[in-house]
């Protein structure tokens, strides 16, 4: 049959990217108490196309990631887009997955177990000057505003933010073990499922320890600063407010000089 794709193309434009996105595929990823769990993730992959291609082949994206779809992790992660440069002639070769991943998490007073989602994202890239991976953890917290404990005679108004934590891969790491972090600097984690002792627990616990987003942002930098793991990092928090109609948010990022 004629390869319309591998025929010439006169206008002589080279295109960074192409490829194929919002592919959704069954995967397989590492999981510290289970040693493997199974999740749905949405995938694009995607590749240089020099100017004198016509087109690419875009069922060799998909064809290569079935192969690898038991093993996302790092080693095996940039070596399906070492794989996917090398079927396609490529110069780089770029690949970013998002998926949920579920951690089983007991009310803190009742102990009644629920599951818990915390969105995740890997992203990697692969060229002939190397080779870069990111991992970024979404965690949902609790935050009390100090501000609002202070000037107010009852209560303090608070609401649920998300921190994502982002990581350039240097030696090995849990999932679990950022999740952790981010949730001992807020002023209480969140759970899927809790009764009335948990929620009273919760709400007078969070209130004792107030955090503004800038707080949680910085205590979260430190404790992962201290893992000494990762030559790159951000931390990214947004706090859905409860008595604005914004939200307000911080960021700051860390790299090995």
């Amino acid at each position: 049959m004629i390869d319309v794709q591998n025929q010439t193309d006169e206008r002589e434009v080279p295109l960074t990217k192409v490829g194929v996105k919002g592919l959704e595929y069954p995967i397989r990823v590492l999981d510290k108490l289970n040693k493997v769990q199974w999740t749905t993730a949405q995938i694009c992959l995607s590749a240089d196309l020099p100017r004198h291609f016509k087109g690419t082949h875009m069922s060799r994206f998909v064809e290569i990631f079935h192969q690898y779809r038991n093993d996302i992790s790092m080693p095996h992660f940039l070596e399906m887009l070492q794989e996917i440069r090398n079927r396609l002639d490529a110069e780089a070769a770029f690949g970013t997955v998002h998926f949920p991943y579920f951690l089983e998490k007991t009310a803190p007073v009742s102990g009644f177990p629920g599951m818990m989602s915390y969105q995740c994202r890997y992203q990697g890239m692969v060229n002939s000057s190397g080779r870069h991976f990111k991992v970024a953890v979404s965690v949902p917290v609790t935050t009390v505003c100090p501000c609002s404990k202070v000037i107010s005679d009852r209560g303090a108004h608070n609401q649920r933010g998300i921190v994502t934590v982002e990581v350039e891969l240097g030696p090995f790491f849990w999932i679990e073990d950022l999740i952790a972090v981010v949730e001992s600097c807020a002023s209480s984690p969140v759970y899927s499922l809790l009764k009335r002792e948990d929620e009273k627990y919760i709400t007078e616990y969070a209130y004792d320890n107030p955090k503004f987003v800038e707080d949680l942002v910085r205590d979260v930098y430190i404790k992962v600063k201290e893992l000494k793991k990762f030559p790159w990092f951000s931390v990214e928090a947004e706090n859905l407010e409860s008595i604005h109609n914004h939200s307000a948010f911080a960021y700051t990022e860390y790299k090995n000089e």
